[in-house]
This record gives C-alpha cells, structure tokens and sequence, in this order.
C-alpha cells in the first residue's frame, strides 16, 4: 500500500455528485472524467480502489495544494485525519493549539457553531469518500462487470475489492455517527442527481453499519490476508469493538458482551505488542504488522499534504524543541497539551512509563495563554525517524502511518467491556492484557496492577496514556460521562482557566449551516441554530 499512491499521477478523478451539498461545497472533481471511462478495465478498477483508500491520506490529485476533491473551502481544511484529530483531541484534555486560524480555538473552548469552517470540512470529507465508496460498489456489480467483459478471477477479484470499499464506507459512516450523529444517509443504491439524501438517526446507522461488518467479517480477506493498509477481517472486528463498546451512547442500550467478543478475536487472529512503544509513530512503523490491525498510510514522496501525520509531527514542534530531532526541516510551533495528561504519569519524564513522551525545557506545565505555545508541554510521539534514527524519505512531508487500530486498544476495549460486566470475557485476562500494556510501558512488572485496580476510573486514565493523541479521547470522555460535566475539569475546558462544565448537547456536532441550507431533509441537532 505504500506504493499503491503511485498511481494518483494518472489524475484519476471520479464525475460524482453528492446530491447533500451546495454549489459552494461541491464534491464533484473539476474535469471530465466519466465512471464509463475509468471503470472499464481491472486497471482501472485498481486505480479507482487506490483513490479510494488514497483519499484518507490525501486532499487531492496534485499533491499539498491545487486539485482539492472538496471544492469551495481551503484545501488545507478537508484532509481527513488532521480534522479528525482536531475534532477528537483539541475538545479535550490531552491538546491545545496556539494558532488563530478561523474556527480552531473553538474546540477546546467548546464554542463551536455550525459555520465551524473544520467541522464543515471534516463533514464533507466523509461525505466524499462515502461517495466514493458508493461509486465502487455500485460499478463492481455482475451487470456492469459482465457488461464490460470482465470475469472469471478478474471479476472476483474486483468484488474482493468492492468489500474493502464497503468498509471504508462503514469506517466514514462512523466517524459521521460519532461526531455528528444524525448525518444524510446515502449508498450504492441512491440515485444519483435524485432527491437530496434522507436523514438517517444515530440508532438507525448504529444498526447499519453493524450489519454491514458483521457481513464484511465473513467476505474480507483472512487477518494479514491483504496488503498492508489495507482493510481484512480483523479491520472489521477491530471497529465492530469500538462500536460495541460505545453502544450506550449511540443507541441508548449496552453491548459490552459483544464488545469484549470482538477485542478478543482480534488478539486471538495473533495481534499482539510491538515491543517499543516509543516506536509505534515512527518514519518505518508499516514494519508493526504485529500491532497495526488497520493505518493510514503516509509516504513523504507520494502522499504530499499539509495534514495527517505530517501535520502531527510538524506542527508539536516549538519553542526550545529542535525539529532536526524529529526528522523534519521546521515546527509550526501549534499543538501541545495540558497538565491533566502529563499528571496521568509517575513522571514527566518517559520513566518508568515509557508512553510519557513530552517536552518540558522552556515550557509551562500551566497554560495561562492558549495562543503561547510556551504554556502546555510539547508531545514527542510523532517523529520522522526510522527505529534507528535516520530521518524519513523527505523532511518536509512524512512516513509515519497512523494507525486507525492498534492491539493496543483492542486490549483496552476488552478489559474495560468486562469491567462494565461482558460475561463474554474475564477479569484475569482483562488483567493479563492491562498489564501486558503496563510491562512494555514501564520495561519490566513494576507497573503492573492488581485485579482489584481495574476500575472503570483507572480504565479511562489508562487509554489516555496509551492512547494519547490517537483521535479517541472525546469519544472515550463522553462515554465515561467526563466530557461535559461538572465531575471532570481540564484546563480552558469550556474557555474557562481552570475549566467549566458545559452544555450537554456539545456531545454532538453541529451538522453544518451550508447542507441545511442546500439539503431540505435535514434537521440541526439540538441545541444549535
């Protein structure tokens, strides 16, 4: 899959319409290329199924600037993972930014509106690799296959594809279900230039993207049976977990039974530890095959843009920091985070715990300013260095693969499912896999906890430093009923110094004012205008 990049340089672009947006917001690409003229070869199909996948990693066609897929916004604010992020950890505890930007203050001070320019961007990002996605399947079926003279192992081959693009569109689906809750609902069987999309419920897509991977975990490729970065069963059973575990909040019902079944056979399909964690961001971690269940794939020559992992390292670089050491030729001198992460750990020091990777020379662990990179720690987890210190393929853009699942979490899942009583799993392997996390962290068993520590408080402490700036801490805070209440306070939660509780219906995102205005059948979630 590093390679598989490569050939966006053929300009591949879908003619798609995505009947939800406006004019101003068209996810159409601008030249004139026809689904007839791109589907009508295995080749082409391939080079369509790698504009798929490439579309997580990439803003466009020409590299970091030029050819957006989202027209009408700064192409800077439609890349997939670094909105994500922002919309997962800036909201949150474990990150601050000091950068002015049109809307980026607002999520930490928890102010956000529907004309949020990130939010609108992370939206139709979505959209647009669901659009993508629903144009795969729906050129991939045994008419237009036949109707084009592909078949035997060609036309197999091309609906193992067409899983893999249901997938993708199960994984979009859920980031719209997660953050916005009540998006336009729209598959391979809409039709296109029809009626605006419906709106569908947040328990309605819960239901359908279960059934779409519980289907899927029986037609993708075996654990490690595909390509690196690219989707096969455990992908699925890794995201079915997520789901499961945040049943409650989605639907109002509690599945944690299914939930730790689903961890469980991800760490039974052989996913285990890599044994380094300071290694796990690193410039040549697609070599973690042990852990990675699922990544984005990033290459500092053939996936050039200002987001994704690039952004993550670029970006935590400042003040007395020397981005040299992070394999990279600047800091941006943006993103850090606050002492309620840093006090998660015995030190800040990297020991004993090993994920303690942060940056305090010249920085205050107090934040008086969140426009002062000066105030909040640096995080050192991303850097543009191999496992033995040699800077990635380019300094400017680079290698590192995010990891959208890791057996880190499925461990975490499985654990804290059983502490919320899945009798589906137990609480000495619950316990084993705690303190398998607790081994690599602290390089022997001097981390290691008792069963009677596992409880659901020391369970949402330990994904934060695990899993820190992995784009899960809003999900997991509101999910412990920590987001946007009184019982747990950061600083500058709610723009207040010392943090505030906030208004409950900030749980969700606010659909943005541009679809409600081009898209009729839309309703704003509550609490917003």
């Amino acid at each position: 899959m590093k390679n598989i990049f490569s050939k966006l340089s053929l300009g591949l672009a879908l003619t798609l319409w995505m009947s939800a947006c406006s004019d101003r917001l068209n996810l159409t690409p601008t030249n004139d290329v026809t689904s007839e003229s791109v589907f009508k070869s295995v080749g082409g199909y391939k080079q369509a199924l790698a504009k798929v996948y490439a579309s997580f990693a990439t803003t466009g066609n020409a590299g970091p600037a030029g050819a957006g897929d989202v027209q009408g916004i700064d192409e800077g604010t439609s890349d997939f993972l670094r909105l994500w992020w922002k919309a997962q950890e800036l909201s949150t505890d474990e990150a601050v930014v000091a950068w002015g930007d049109a809307g980026i203050q607002d999520f930490h001070n928890m102010n956000w509106s529907s004309d949020n320019p990130m939010l609108t961007g992370l939206y139709y990002r979505s959209l647009y690799q669901i659009t993508l996605c629903n144009e795969f399947i729906r050129q991939s079926t045994d008419d237009k296959l036949s109707s084009r003279g592909i078949s035997g192992a060609d036309a197999n081959q091309i609906k193992g594809f067409s899983e893999e693009a249901r997938f993708l569109r199960a994984f979009q689906y859920w980031v719209l279900m997660d953050l916005f809750g009540n998006p336009p609902f729209a598959t391979e069987n809409t039709e296109i230039g029809g009626a605006p999309p419906a709106q569908t419920s947040r328990a309605a897509l819960f239901s359908y993207i279960e059934s779409e991977l519980l289907r899927l975990e029986n037609s993708l490729p075996a654990p490690r049976g595909n390509e690196y970065g690219r989707a096969d069963k455990a992908a699925a059973w890794a995201l079915l977990s997520r789901l499961y575990l945040n049943a409650n909040v989605y639907t109002g019902s509690s599945k944690n039974n299914e939930a730790a079944t689903y961890a469980k056979k991800v760490i039974d399909a052989g996913y285990s530890l890599e044994s380094d964690y300071t290694k796990l961001m690193r410039a040549d971690n697609h070599k973690n095959t042990k852990e990675f269940i699922f990544t984005i794939n990033y290459d500092g020559q053939k996936t050039q843009n200002w987001g994704g992992t690039t952004f993550l390292t670029h970006a935590s670089i400042g003040g007395s920091m020397n981005a040299a050491d992070f394999g990279v030729d600047g800091g941006w001198g943006g993103i850090r985070t606050t002492k309620a992460l840093v006090n998660q750990f015995p030190s800040q020091t990297g020991t004993p715990d090993a994920r303690s990777q942060f940056h305090s020379a010249g920085q205050n662990l107090e934040i008086s300013e969140l426009t002062k990179f000066g105030d909040g720690f640096g995080v050192t987890k991303f850097k543009n260095l191999t496992a033995t210190g040699a800077a990635g393929s380019s300094l400017e853009f680079v290698d590192i693969d995010f990891p959208l699942f890791r057996a880190g979490e499925a461990y975490l899942n499985y654990a804290e499912a059983v502490v919320r009583g899945a009798t589906t799993g137990d609480r000495s392997t619950a316990l084993s896999y705690i303190n398998g996390l607790r081994t690599r962290a602290y390089g022997n068993t001097n981390g290691n906890i008792g069963e009677g520590d596992m409880t659901l408080d020391f369970m949402l402490a330990e994904r934060s430093r695990e899993l820190y700036w992995e784009g899960l801490r809003r999900t997991d805070l509101i999910r412990f009923d920590k987001f946007v209440e009184e019982s747990y306070l950061w600083p500058w939660k709610g723009g207040v110094k010392d943090g505030k509780s906030v208004s409950s219906h900030l749980k969700l995102y606010p659909l943005p004012s541009a679809d409600l205005i081009a898209n009729r059948n839309l309703n704003q979630n509550a609490g917003y205008n």
